[in-house]
């Protein structure tokens, strides 16, 4: 597909790079030529430096033969004018990122009447993700699908666990808990275990699961099930509000601690059942002050990623809380990894997963939709979500008799608002949702995960 985005800050470089990794023929817009040399010269595009709301600039980049704009400049009003122009002069898809709460009660209006086929909203996409792992604490990640009836959850395997040294195939068996291994993160390794795979104490786990059996599976390898009553936020940021919000909205006690007065005023007045702080969150007399010890959650999200690693190091240092660690620059992965942080959140990253979906859902083939995609391991294998529109050459054909591709699995099928974990026995009918993780990218259709 053709695809123009415009703006080529740390969103637009992450989706040039996924988009290009997927063959598309792309053209990225900046009004800063620095941006859009650096991106050219690590992904095959067209750069354009220019504005791109400009009718002429969008002309350059062809706008008429455009199957998607994605725009994504750090203006809210620019991206939703750029989208605008789009759909005026072609018949292109438009997307826009919308940052600003002041527009989060209108989004719908937005969409409708600009008509955008996505409005993309990072803060906020960032704040779900969090909200959910607070609510299932013992998960370093958790990925929802068929409308939240079926998760994969990750989590580390400690020393000592029922599951350090057990292999794959005896889980099931020996634990008597419906789940399947999906992935395995082990050390800079990444795979998709068979049932021969042993697992190890320091593995990073990922299981399939509806959430019933999840929390039985945790009960078994003796971790703790309940969400958190209370939390502490560093920074007063947009993730913050829409975090604080989603909190307070579960009934958990929300305290933000931000520098800055005129915020602070501004987040007593939006989050009234919030506590807000003012002062300096690096203040470690402060933190004790302010009954640290005392919470359950603490999410880290100040507007720079090193305060945000010492202050998540710090408080993992000195409490039993959940921590939850924003970081924005992932270059310097391997060196993150490392360290001994909980739950790691990149908002650019969320963004991108989202947009590559909706990407993979305009290139859907009859038979199968994409419902859902998240790419796990920092995009080493990915996670799709499938709905089996009508019947083809892989249903109602036992799955023992399917060639699937290596470093591909069938986690689940949910067929009449039951989970089931496949067995060889089982087959794909037409109304499944099918999850699958594979190691192949370019998943386009459920017909894909099978050879030939």
């Amino acid at each position: 597909m053709r695809i123009i985005i415009v703006g080529c800050g740390k969103v637009g470089t992450n989706l040039a790079q996924q988009l290009s990794a997927e063959h598309h023929n792309l053209v990225i817009i900046d009004e800063d030529e620095a941006p859009i040399q650096a991106v050219s010269n690590e992904v095959d595009c067209l750069g354009i430096v220019g504005n791109g709301v400009s009718h002429s600039i969008l002309k350059q980049a062809d706008i008429e033969h455009a199957d998607l704009l994605i725009a994504v400049t750090d203006s809210d009003e620019q991206n939703l004018l750029c989208c605008l122009i789009a759909r005026k002069t072609s018949n292109c898809k438009t997307i826009a990122r919308v940052r600003n709460p002041l527009y989060h009660s209108e989004i719908e209006f937005l969409k409708r009447e600009f008509e955008l086929a996505m409005i993309i909203n990072p803060e906020e996409a960032a704040a779900n993700e969090i909200s959910r792992i607070f609510m299932f604490p013992s998960a370093l990640k958790i990925e929802s699908f068929a409308k939240g009836h079926v998760d994969i959850l990750h989590f580390p395997v400690a020393a000592g666990s029922p599951l350090d040294g057990i292999t794959v195939h005896h889980i099931r068996a020996t634990m008597g808990c419906n789940v399947l291994i999906c992935t395995v993160k082990r050390g800079e390794d990444v795979f998709i275990p068979n049932g021969d795979s042993v697992l190890h104490a320091g593995d990073i786990v990922g299981f399939v699961a509806s959430r019933k059996d999840a929390i039985a599976f945790f009960k078994k390898c003796h971790l703790g099930i309940n969400h958190i009553d209370s939390c502490m936020i560093a920074g007063g940021g947009k993730i913050s509000f829409y975090l604080a919000k989603k909190l307070l909205q579960s009934g958990i006690d929300t305290a933000i601690v931000e520098q800055d007065l005129g915020r602070c005023e501004e987040l007593a007045e939006l989050l009234p059942k919030a506590t807000i702080i003012h002062g300096d969150v690096t203040d470690q007399h402060l933190l004790e002050e302010e009954g640290l010890a005392n919470y359950q959650g603490f999410a880290a999200l100040t507007g720079l990623d090193e305060e945000n690693i010492f202050l998540s190091l710090y408080v993992k240092s000195q409490t039993h809380a959940k921590v939850i660690t924003k970081i924005n620059r992932i270059n310097f992965e391997t060196v993150i990894d490392r360290l001994d942080l909980d739950t790691i959140i990149t908002p650019q990253v969320i963004t991108a997963d989202y947009i590559i979906k909706y990407v993979r859902t305009m290139r859907n083939v009859p038979g199968s939709a994409i419902e859902n995609l998240y790419k796990l391991e920092n995009g080493r294998a990915e996670a799709l979500e499938f709905y089996l529109t009508e019947d083809s050459s892989i249903t109602n054909v036992q799955l023992q008799d399917l060639a699937i591709r290596p470093n591909t699995l069938i986690c689940t099928i949910f067929r009449n608002n039951k989970s089931i974990i496949p067995s060889g026995h089982d087959t794909l009918q037409k109304g499944d949702h099918v999850i699958v993780v594979t190691a192949n990218h370019q998943t386009l259709d459920i017909k894909d995960i099978v050879e030939g």
